[in-house]
């Protein structure tokens, strides 16, 4: 039985990463431009690529797949080009819902009246594909947090998910304002109301920022004008990284749900940060052997980052680490072995074994063996703590306010999402600076337990 993942794309920016994503995935499994299959079935490998297929997409005619995806804008203008690229004949029709009027840049346009207008026909569709799957795992949501629609109405249609499917895994795909790089002025305020949905909705965030994207294209990948399409091309690769061991078989498997579960020690931590390997240079492939080894070492480098975050600022809960094509899983045991030593002083001391991996034996595009890294790490605090000390600054003169108070928002829903993500950064400090002390154990939980009951007793009093 196949466990299918429906994806959504909201925005802009959500369907252009996801317009990659499914061109990706078409590569992976031999589909043509309009779903068809190429190839012959009989073939042992392209077997294993029809064998769970099923995970995202839906067999229509005869090896002819059509994705699950459900396509949402506020204007008309992302998926127009879509319909008229190559990959337009690949969708539903049906699954694109769009707006006229756009969101402009504005959170409560999303969340509240353009959005909210247009959120009924998007979960309409959402249903027909989740009613059409034998057993859904999940839903996966790519979008930008700097927008409008992306942010805004993104976080309204994971409100939704989590009322009708609550025990269903929600992981997003979100990218957010880099720390040099703006597009959007008020892209703080759009970030924080969105992180603080992002708090209470999603199962997993994996973290993506364009300035990052922009440096591994320009540095790693040695491309003199990186575009849209290169940075996303990134993201699609790392998308498809994290769902391989969904979509094909394995000698350690792994799915959405497995990953939540060992890499999410509190629930409000969940917010990844994300590394692909090999990353080269054109032609700077074939003078480096691929080993675990190599593989390894990119996977844990900073440079390989899709967030503008250095390891060196915060110490690791938890890491996954996936590898895709003929590897032993004895080099892997040995490799993983080694990072833990190596890197024991950037480990939290109270979490023992963590490192989760898992090994695919079909190869990604292009290349005999790849690793895709996914780590739950305290350093990740430095991206909130950016767009925070932003948003402050806007806040305390009140600018651009009237923009969202027009769409009905008042200053408590600011303050609150603010208060929100300030404490989430205490918590990651807190985790980053607590340590193992088994001796006192007991003595703590007494003098908690006591400070309670000390505490009821001055509660009984007042009353």
């Amino acid at each position: 039985m196949v466990r299918e993942i429906i994806h959504m794309q909201v925005g802009q920016c959500g369907n252009q990463i996801g317009n990659s994503f499914w061109s990706t995935m078409a590569a992976e499994h031999k589909l043509e431009a309009n779903g068809k299959f190429k190839g012959k079935a009989d073939d042992a490998d392209n077997q294993c690529r029809l064998d769970k297929i099923n995970v995202y997409y839906q067999e229509t005619g005869k090896f002819r797949f059509v994705p699950r995806a459900c396509l949402v804008d506020l204007e008309p203008g992302t998926i127009d080009v879509i319909k008229a690229s190559a990959m337009g004949a690949l969708f539903k029709p049906d699954n694109m819902c769009f707006g006229a009027s756009g969101a402009g840049n504005n959170w409560a346009k999303g969340h509240y009246t353009e959005g909210a207008e247009l959120v009924g026909e998007a979960m309409d569709i959402i249903r027909r594909e989740t009613e059409a799957c034998e057993c859904p795992q999940g839903f996966q949501l790519t979008q930008s947090l700097g927008g409008g629609t992306g942010s805004g109405m993104g976080t309204l249609l994971l409100l939704k998910i989590r009322d009708y499917y609550p025990d269903r895994i929600t992981a997003t795909f979100s990218v957010y304002p880099s720390p040099k790089v703006s597009d959007v002025v008020v892209e703080p305020y759009n970030a924080i109301l969105s992180i603080h949905q992002l708090l209470e909705n999603s199962d997993e965030t994996f973290v993506i920022d364009n300035e990052a994207l922009f440096s591994i294209s320009h540095n790693v990948l040695k491309q003199p004008d990186p575009k849209y399409s290169d940075l996303n091309l990134v993201i699609s690769t790392v998308m498809s990284g994290i769902t391989a061991s969904l979509r094909f078989s394995g000698k350690l498997n792994g799915d959405l749900r497995k990953m939540g579960v060992n890499l999410v020690p509190f629930p409000r931590l969940h917010f990844f940060l994300l590394a692909q390997a090999p990353l080269f240079a054109p032609g700077e492939s074939d003078k480096v052997r691929l080993t675990v080894q190599e593989l390894t070492d990119q996977m844990w480098s900073s440079r390989n980052f899709l967030a503008n975050v250095r390891a060196e600022d915060g110490k690791y809960l938890t890491a996954s680490c996936g590898y895709r094509g003929d590897v032993a899983s004895s080099e892997v045991d040995d490799e993983m072995a080694k990072v833990q030593a190596k890197l024991a002083d950037d480990f939290v001391s109270w979490i023992p074994n963590n490192i989760k991996s898992s090994i695919i034996n079909v190869a990604a595009n292009d290349v005999e063996m790849s690793g895709t890294f996914v780590a739950n790490t305290t350093a990740i605090k430095g991206v909130f703590q950016r767009i925070s000390a932003q948003f402050a600054k806007m806040y305390k003169r009140k600018a651009f306010l009237h923009w969202y108070k027009g769409e009905g928002m008042d200053d408590m829903e600011f303050q609150e999402a603010d208060k929100n993500v300030r404490d989430l950064m205490t918590e990651y400090q807190d985790k980053q600076d607590a340590v193992v002390d088994l001796e006192a154990g007991g003595d703590e939980d007494n003098e908690e337990e006591e400070d309670e009951e000390a505490g009821a007793e001055e509660e009984e009093e007042e009353f």
